[in-house]
């Protein structure tokens, strides 16, 4: 038989286990909303189909016109836009946490730019012309200028730091921007194909596409949930986390490399998406609070949330044109950010 908890212990436990069940209720309220974000994405467009056969066609299959529209079109639109949006709120949670900077973004460290560059070159210099193909030299051009960053970032005595980072990350954009636009006001062809993955899309994607993901988006979450438990202790100050006993330079090298695969599958696939990477866990943090663990968790399933919606809201907004994602996602992540200001609970990972 057991003896009684003490009344202290009771009081202590009580909080907490409130606390995570509020933040239980906020992760099942984040799948719903996906869920409901992923229907949505399958049921409306310029054709629209009932939730009843979009449901019935995912379980049974069906050659109906309405069957072949969702397993051939939507369905893999859905994938990869789930898979962008949690790469992207997953990479945004990282960064604003291993830098520990409000404003970071997946691409602070010119990943984007990296990526748009490595893209240029390869429809000016090797013609490329295939978006399966884009897809690996957007993603070598991420990594690669990453790497460049870090290497910029990490000379002198004091090594990398968050700030270093950060300038060197935007010293970096600002040149691949600068180039970018060179040879695309030069060579019209160039500019003509370009356009199509600068404006960041989910459409003509293919669910071979979103196979090539998965690799990399897994071992990108496998390496930023690794370092949630440091970055909640670098939360805390460096000199705190040294005193707790974590390697801080170790925690940022891993959440720096995860957060790089992350958003270079990201932009790879549906180009510069804007917002998602940065309303997604601000959003997350004011829900949940600060434990990262918690604060991926969300952002990942917001981020697909916000992705999944902005695609269907610019499918409809001006039919039977379709606005690409990557716009509509700043209108949507934009007044979310001016409510999370004027709340004044904006804080830093």
């Amino acid at each position: 038989m057991t003896s009684p908890q003490p009344p202290a212990l009771e009081r202590a436990a009580r909080p907490v286990s409130r606390a995570g069940a509020r933040r239980a209720g906020w992760l099942i309220g984040g799948a719903a909303l996906l869920l409901l974000a992923v229907l949505l994405s399958l049921a409306v467009g310029s054709r629209a189909i009932s939730p009843l056969t979009v449901v019935d066609t995912l379980l049974h299959g069906g050659h109906s016109d309405d069957a072949v529209v969702v397993r051939t079109l939507r369905m893999p639109r859905t994938v990869v836009g789930l898979a962008v949006g949690a790469a992207l709120g997953l990479a945004g949670t990282v960064m604003q946490g291993v830098t520990r900077n409000p404003l970071a973004d997946p691409g602070i460290l010119g990943v984007s730019q990296g990526a748009a560059m490595a893209v240029v070159v390869a429809i000016s210099v090797f013609g490329v012309s295939s978006l399966e193909q884009y897809v690996w030299f957007a993603f070598a051009g991420a990594v690669l200028a990453v790497v460049i960053v870090y290497a910029i970032a990490g000379r002198g005595r004091s090594g990398v730091s968050p700030v270093k980072l950060a300038l060197a990350g935007a010293a970096f954009s600002a040149l691949m921007a600068s180039v970018t636009s060179a040879v695309l006001t030069t060579n019209a062809a160039t500019l003509d194909q370009f356009r199509f993955w600068q404006v960041g899309a989910l459409g003509g994607r293919s669910l071979e596409m979103a196979a090539q993901m998965l690799p990399f988006l897994a071992a990108g979450a496998l390496l930023v949930f690794g370092v949630a438990r440091g970055m909640d202790a670098l939360a805390l100050g460096e000199d705190t986390a040294h005193g707790l006993g974590q390697r801080v330079a170790l925690i940022r090298v891993l959440g720096a490399l995860g957060a790089t695969l992350l958003t270079a599958v990201a932009v790879s696939a549906a180009g510069p998406v804007a917002f998602a990477g940065l309303a997604a866990p601000h959003l997350a943090r004011l829900l949940v609070g600060a434990g990262h663990r918690w604060v991926l968790c969300l952002s990942a399933l917001l981020g697909s949330s916000l992705v999944l919606v902005a695609d269907v809201m610019g499918r409809v907004i001006f039919p039977p044109e379709e606005v690409p994602a990557g716009a509509m996602t700043a209108l949507i992540g934009v007044p979310a950010l001016i409510l999370l200001v004027r709340s004044r609970r904006v804080v830093a990972g």
